[in-house]
């Protein structure tokens, strides 16, 4: 079996890959022109991506192709339907970075709250050594104890976000597309949602019906102390909207993972809109993180192989 793995973004340095050689013939490719990955493909058995389309085209070139696998839960990169007709499973990894990416958003919802960046930054140009007191704070912290955290979209991650702003002492509430059973949060709607939050934290995958959910309108109904946490996907927010929502003091913050377009274009708005903390899609790359990842995916396709497909979306 010919296997044909994209690394881009895993990391080859720090991330075992040595499990795949023992199922069949691999190569590696990073990023590529499209032509030349048509080249590295065509007479591939299977292929392993993370945010590479394999679409009609590709699929027309690869004769041979039996199996596609994505390095992700999502797996909007893939023609699923194209596949479908030519009897190829599509497999995914489910659940592997609901630990990282629940603790990334707190991590920045922490930084903003307690002015993290400013004061690390006013001791190392000495203004501490210049005090005239044993602390100094010119920038306003706020607690999360006694916040209402708001969670839209209660899946893994959702749900462990949730656990964890509880342990912080805040009041849960969830939005959800589908109720789930047992929910022991109060669920409300999208406007109550985006009404009641002190910090609203988007879990949802990027649909037709959730593109742009992040409105003008919806950020209107929001507090003006309110923060918007997304480490889902950019497309969720109209980020002309956000941008100008911050500038003009309408709420107070928000923390971000995702942008719509990556990498982040020049004029992107939010990139010097006030009170906005960017981090370059990292919420996923903790080490555990990606092993766990690459493990599940080396399983699904052993299962393949053995004739039990697992975690196939298509």
């Amino acid at each position: 079996m010919k296997i044909l793995i994209n690394t881009s973004a895993l990391g080859e340095e720090d991330i075992d890959f040595s499990g795949f050689k023992a199922l069949g013939e691999v190569a590696f490719f990073g990023e590529v022109e499209r032509e030349t990955l048509y080249k590295l493909a065509e007479d591939c058995d299977a292929i392993i991506v993370n945010k590479v389309d394999i679409d009609r085209g590709l699929l027309k070139r690869c004769k041979k192709l039996k199996y596609v696998g994505v390095f992700a839960t999502g797996y909007n990169c893939i023609d699923l339907a194209a596949c479908r007709e030519r009897g190829i499973p599509v497999c995914n990894v489910p659940d592997y970075s609901t630990n990282a990416v629940s603790q990334h958003a707190f991590a920045l919802l922490l930084s903003l709250y307690g002015k993290i960046s400013e004061y690390t930054s006013s001791v190392r140009r000495g203004d501490w050594i210049e005090s005239k007191t044993f602390c100094y704070f010119p920038w306003a912290t706020h607690e999360l104890y006694g916040k209402t955290f708001g969670v839209y979209g209660y899946g893994s991650i959702g749900k462990r976000s949730a656990k964890i702003a509880e342990a912080f002492g805040m009041n849960v509430i969830v939005c959800t597309r589908t109720p789930p059973k047992d929910c022991p949060y109060p669920l409300v709607d999208k406007q109550t949602i985006f009404k009641k939050s002190d910090v609203l934290s988007l879990h949802c995958p990027l649909t037709d019906k959730t593109h742009g959910l992040v409105s003008r309108q919806m950020l209107a109904l929001m507090k003006p102390d309110a923060v918007l946490i997304n480490t889902a996907r950019g497309g969720l927010v109209d980020e002309g909207a956000l941008a100008d929502a911050l500038n003009g003091g309408k709420i107070a913050g928000a923390c971000l993972d995702t942008v719509d377009g990556e990498p982040m274009r020049k004029d992107n708005p939010l990139r010097t809109a006030k009170n906005c903390l960017i981090t370059p899609h990292i919420a996923w790359v903790a080490h555990e993180t990606r092993t766990r990842l690459v493990g599940v995916a080396l399983e699904n396709l052993k299962c393949f192989l053995d004739g039990k497909p697992q975690n196939v979306v298509n």
